[in-house]
């Protein structure tokens, strides 16, 4: 149960992750958001960042061997870059159609997945 908590929250805490990091690209296109400056992208990256760490910080509290969790640290991160590779994937697809998913993107995700299989190998 531990495990799926923790790579629940994950995915959620990289959800705000992404909208924090790549969402105001689509900002312009808003027409209720209109032209923010830098400064306000900041701060509202900001906002989301922190529902992102409302998240982050208990999944790997939760997950992490020493906190009666079922992964290592380094199991943990491992899991949490693929899934921040998951979920930017899904999110470019959905919200940015002039980018493309191309076979080496692929292939690159199959190694990542490859790691994290050779992290939990004993």
């Amino acid at each position: 149960m531990k495990a799926l908590t923790t790579i629940i929250l994950l995915i959620l805490s990289n959800i705000f992750m992404t909208l924090a990091w790549y969402g105001h690209f689509k900002f312009k296109e808003m027409k209720w958001f209109g032209n923010p400056g830098l400064i306000a992208i900041i701060f509202i990256s900001w906002g989301l960042a922190l529902f992102e760490y409302f998240f982050q910080v208990p999944a790997n509290n939760i997950g992490y061997k020493d906190n009666g969790g079922p992964f290592s640290l380094m199991q943990l991160k491992v899991i949490q870059e693929v899934i921040t590779l998951i979920v930017f994937v899904a999110f470019m697809l959905l919200f940015f159609k002039d980018e493309h998913f191309r076979w080496n993107h692929v292939i690159g995700l199959v190694f990542l997945v490859l790691a994290v299989y050779f992290m939990f190998k004993k």
